[in-house]
């Protein structure tokens, strides 16, 4: 079936990234299968994540189907878009749908895109990987591409105004697949990805060709680099927080 959706979201948002003068660099594309199936695994630094890391997909025109929590399809304007693109509705009380869903779309060759940390890593850092990438990969015997995206967070995260002024850089860089054969140790795959991921991170922010502009600008840093974002156990410690007060939430 013909995508009627995705390719003029694609070229909207083009559009939108010409008239914001933004620098987007993408490598590693030639990691992405012309055809057949694959995991994209990113990391999660922005609400507008799925949008860039996609990126590394076009030169092989391919389109990513994103796992992305549920509560966007309800969304009048982004609901109907995401639909249309096929990405892959999660509900967190009732994984294991999703995930014969996204299973069932590797195995029709498409290319599924999964944020491990499940949510927004508020440290800029790695969280904690779920193991669900790994397993997907296994599942439908199809590689594990690890993928970071970098400079999304300085215009749309969590828990600071959206910023959308002009000549914002962005990276996308798609790393060599990993593969997860049957009956290998998912925690262990999960580690992998991770250490993988981590070592790209590091390699993407030392290239990053922009810099803070002054010592109000350094939020978007990580710490351990000298910038103002949370450590990742500070944020951790934020993400429970914020997880207790849902749960409160939920019960009134």
């Amino acid at each position: 079936m013909a995508d009627l959706v995705y390719p003029p979201v694609i070229g909207l948002c083009r559009t939108a990234f010409f008239a914001l003068g933004m620098k987007i660099s993408v490598t590693g594309a030639e990691h992405i299968p012309r055809t057949g199936a694959a995991v994209l695994a990113s990391n999660h630094v922005s609400y507008l994540d799925f949008i860039f890391a996609g990126l590394g997909a076009h030169p092989s025109r391919r389109y990513v189907r994103f796992m992305a929590k549920d509560s966007i399809w309800r969304n009048p304007v982004a609901g109907p878009l995401m639909r249309g693109m096929k990405h892959i509705p999660v509900d967190r009380e009732a994984g294991a749908d999703s995930f014969r869903v996204a299973l069932d779309a590797l195995r029709a060759g498409e290319v599924v895109g999964i944020f491990p940390e499940a949510t927004i890593s508020r440290s800029f850092e790695l969280k904690e990987f779920k193991s669900g990438a790994a397993r997907l990969a296994q599942d439908a015997g199809v590689p594990l591409l690890p993928s970071i995206v970098w400079g999304t967070q300085r215009m749309m995260t969590k828990g600071r105004p959206r910023d959308f002024s002009r000549g914002k850089a962005v990276t996308v860089a798609v790393g060599t697949p990993i593969d997860v054969p049957k009956g290998a140790d998912l925690e262990a795959a999960a580690t992998t990805l991770h250490d993988c991921m981590r070592l790209m991170l590091d390699d993407v922010i030392a290239r990053y060709p922009q810099s803070p502009s002054g010592p109000d600008d350094t939020w978007w840093m990580p710490s351990r680099l000298g910038g103002t974002a949370p450590t990742l156990a500070e944020a951790t410690r934020m993400d429970r927080l914020e997880a207790v007060e849902r749960a409160k939430r939920a019960k009134n």
